[in-house]
Parts: structure tokens; sequence; C-alpha cells
């Protein structure tokens, strides 16, 4: 994790001090656990990601145990989509992909059955609310934080796929995250190094793109 916005930064303002910040971590990660799968909860996960992924490369580490947790983009997506079509949040998924910042947010509500009937434009107004609930909460909380109990339960629903993955559990190793795209992006219809989409995960990390 690193130091959350303030009222009028955006998430680029906070990359000198929380790269620098994710760089002792994961260096000491490097040094200490290699093997061990790291999820960065970390502003700008555009930006950040990248860079410790290039780190591990350079070190001859797998790039792929490296992932930004985008997971809360997926659970106010899902809350929207409950809220607008009365469905209950447990029964709703909508993929986020793309980024973890602004337009680079890209909930595919489409793929939701329950937004079958639901407008154009009203879904064009519900990707802008995904893409501004963070500033939303940095704003309602006044300079006294950015999004922390949700963040949290993001970030556990994170680790649960890693976990389930480390297990050898398949079925439930699958989430959304920030990662170096495997095969040139073939499979997820990107030409990215870097992006926001279903993986799974394994022994190794993340060992599947899924496409969503």
């Amino acid at each position: 994790a690193g130091l959350p916005r303030k009222p009028g930064m955006t998430r680029d303002d906070l990359f000198d001090k929380n790269a620098s910040i994710a760089k002792g971590l994961v260096e000491a990660c490097a040094e200490y656990c290699p093997t061990a799968v790291i999820g960065l909860i970390v502003n700008p996960v555009n930006s950040i990601v990248p860079a410790m992924c290039e780190f591990y490369k350079k070190k001859g580490l797998l790039p792929r145990r490296i992932v930004g947790i985008t997971t809360l983009d997926v659970v106010r997506a899902n809350k929207f989509v409950a809220e607008r079509t009365g469905t209950h949040v447990a029964d709703v998924d909508v993929p986020v992909i793309g980024g973890h910042a602004g337009i680079t947010i890209l909930p595919l509500f489409s793929q939701v059955p329950p937004m079958g009937k639901i407008g154009a434009e009203e879904i064009k107004a519900m990707d802008v609310r995904t893409q501004d609930a963070g500033t939303e909460v940095v704003q309602a909380k006044d300079g006294k934080g950015s999004a922390t109990l949700s963040m949290a339960y993001a970030g556990a629903r994170l680790g649960k796929a890693v976990l389930a993955g480390l297990e050898g559990d398949s079925a439930n190793a699958v989430e959304c995250a920030y990662v170096a795209v495997l095969e040139d992006g073939k499979k997820i219809g990107t030409t990215l190094p870097y992006f926001t989409t279903k993986v799974k995960f394994g022994r190794d990390g993340v060992v599947e793109d899924v496409r969503p």
C-alpha cells in the first residue's frame, strides 16, 4: 500500500512518493521471498506496477508474481448494477478491464444480464460513476483519507483468489487485476504490455489471462 489521495489530487500526483514505497517493498520481496505473489494497492497502479514488474525482470524473476489490485473497481461496478436493477450484489459480476485510473477504468456492463434493458446513455453514466467513485470518496472525506473498508474488502477478494491458485483450486482463482500481459495479449485482444483483465492464479502467480 502507499499514501492515499487528498482532495484535488489525481492518482498520478502520488507517483514519486508511492513509487519509492513500492520499490522498497518489492526489493525486499525479491531478496527474501522471490516466489511470493505481490498484490500492490498503491496509486498510480497504471505506472507503479509496470515499473515494479520491470525491476523483477532485471532480477530474473517472474513479473507475473506482481499484480495491481483493481478489485475495488469491480466491487463498485457490482454495487451500482445491484442498486439500479434490484439484483442482489452477490449475483452480479461486472468485469472491469483497462487500467485503474479515470477513463482507463472500463466496466463491461453489457456482459451482465440484468443490464440488458438499460439504455446506452444510462450505461455511459454508470461508466463515469465507476471511474469517478474514488474521487468522490476522497472529496467526501475532506482530506482525511481515501477508500478504506471497501479497499480492504477488495484486497481480501484478490487475496482469496491468489490463495485458491496456490492451493490448485482453479475454479475460485479468478479475479480482475492489472498485470503484465501474456502472449502479446492475443488471448484478450490487446497489444498493451500491461492491462487489467480477468486472470487466473496458480503456483507461479498469474498463469492465464481470461478473456472477459
